[in-house]
């Protein structure tokens, strides 16, 4: 157990060393504001405060772990080793920089409750961030600053035996439309196929009435192929099904349709299955409390997990709605345009709300790749881009977590070569 000495025990302090030292490094913490108890303690200790007690382990704080409410925070970005850092300390701190106030600036998702240029979704750009601004998008800095901190320690404590981080790899599979012509109902079937034929999309046309007359299956029936690759390797994906109302934004298959809730019924006698919330369901509850409710029926359980359509999040709302319903898991802490590490984070860590200083028990499972950066690119050129990214996790024993469709695996023009690249990427992640 890491005994830490500081002037103040808040709820951003407690939250921030859990996450730092209990889910990345393994080590068990405890807090004290007497010196008495901090002098008499025999394991691993240090202090963290303005100024140190002696010679001790000491990280000079910041004064963001000890402050309540949003301010306009200063923040300079320094490179430190192979990585970058902000809230540079002073010289007697055992590391150049509160690696524990940068920490939770980038967890509680500090910034994100701060004025920023939303995009056309409504959602916040990765260009607004810090980290795509100062090029450490692609780190899991978090993750890389607590192995730095686990050095020192090491350093001060020879004797103490660190527990090893095993590398995960979390598939999450996003069903928006579980079929691309099968099981629409006649209104939607009829609809569609006069409009391959007034658009001259003859190919369409003939693939759907293929898929109609049960010559062929149905490109977004990709399931079994998912199932069996991912049992194969020894993964276990999440899939989740979206089960809204037909919008501009949802055209999910009705949820009363018997195949399709059979095809729900099917994946999950495999794995986890998650609810994507509808686009409408983000700003009304009572949408999402709707969809919850199919989910339980067909299912006959209770929701644990959900993601949100197109990756949305509105801070604190999206989350507050999901813990008012209670959701235990989130999926959607990432970016669809690009690649990298929203929170900073490839460890699942719990929201913490601003407004009301406390920890949730909403726990976030951060992703770090969406496929959709990757339309219409070639197979190899991906992989290039994205193994590097997998050994970034792999360093700090992290979990690396990706988004894919399950009509990226249709064999579609712009996912011609999806396939391939998956289980090139799965091979890829299974090596040691």
């Amino acid at each position: 157990m890491l005994l830490v000495y500081t002037h103040k025990i808040t709820s951003r302090l407690s939250y921030v060393f859990k996450h730092i030292c209990v889910r990345i490094l393994g080590v068990e913490v405890k807090f004290t504001t007497v010196v008495e108890e901090f002098i008499a303690h025999q394991g691993l200790k240090m202090s963290y405060t303005k100024q140190p007690l002696g010679k001790e382990l000491f990280v000079q704080s910041h004064y963001l772990l000890f402050e309540e409410g949003l301010t306009d925070v200063s923040i300079k970005i320094e490179n430190w080793n192979a990585t970058k850092c902000f809230f540079r300390v002073g010289e007697k701190s055992s590391i150049p920089f509160d690696i524990f106030a940068a920490s939770f600036y980038l967890l509680s998702r500090y910034e994100e409750y701060m004025p920023y240029v939303a995009d056309d979704f409504g959602r916040f750009p990765p260009e607004e961030s810090l980290a795509y601004r100062y090029h450490f998008l692609k780190q899991p800095v978090v993750d890389i600053w607590a192995f730095e901190f686990k050095k020192i320690l090491q350093s001060y404590f020879h004797d103490f035996e660190f527990t090893a981080r095993k590398f995960q790899f979390q598939p999450i599979i996003d069903v928006p439309v579980a079929y691309k012509y099968a099981h629409k109902g006649f209104i939607r079937t009829l609809g569609g196929g006069l409009k391959d034929l007034l658009g001259l999309r003859f190919v369409d046309l003939y693939n759907r009435s293929s898929v109609l007359f049960k010559l062929r299956k149905d490109p977004f029936d990709t399931y079994k192929w998912l199932i069996n690759n991912h049992k194969k390797r020894g993964f276990k994906p999440i899939f989740f099904f979206l089960l809204a109302d037909y919008s501009n934004y949802d055209k999910s298959i009705n949820h009363n349709n018997k195949h399709f809730r059979t095809l729900i019924k099917y994946v999950g006698d495999y794995f986890e299955i998650g609810l994507k919330g509808s686009f409408l369901a983000l700003d009304d509850k009572e949408i999402l409390k709707k969809e919850k409710l199919r989910f339980e029926k067909i299912l006959n359980k209770p929701l644990q997990s959900s993601r949100n359509s197109f990756s949305k999040l509105k801070l604190p709302h999206s989350y507050r709605n999901l813990i008012d319903l209670g959701v235990q898991s989130d999926y959607t802490m990432g970016y669809v345009s690009e690649v990298g590490f929203r929170a900073g984070t490839c460890t699942p860590f719990y929201f913490y709300d601003l407004d009301y200083e406390m920890q949730t028990p909403l726990k976030i499972y951060p992703f770090c790749v969406l496929d959709y950066i990757f339309r219409n690119t070639e197979a190899k050129s991906a992989l290039n881009q994205l193994q590097p990214i997998v050994n970034s996790v792999k360093e700090v024993g992290g979990v690396f977590s990706m988004v894919v469709h399950n009509y990226t695996f249709s064999g579609t023009a712009i996912w011609g070569s999806w396939r391939k690249l998956y289980v090139e990427l799965l091979d890829f992640v299974k090596t040691d």
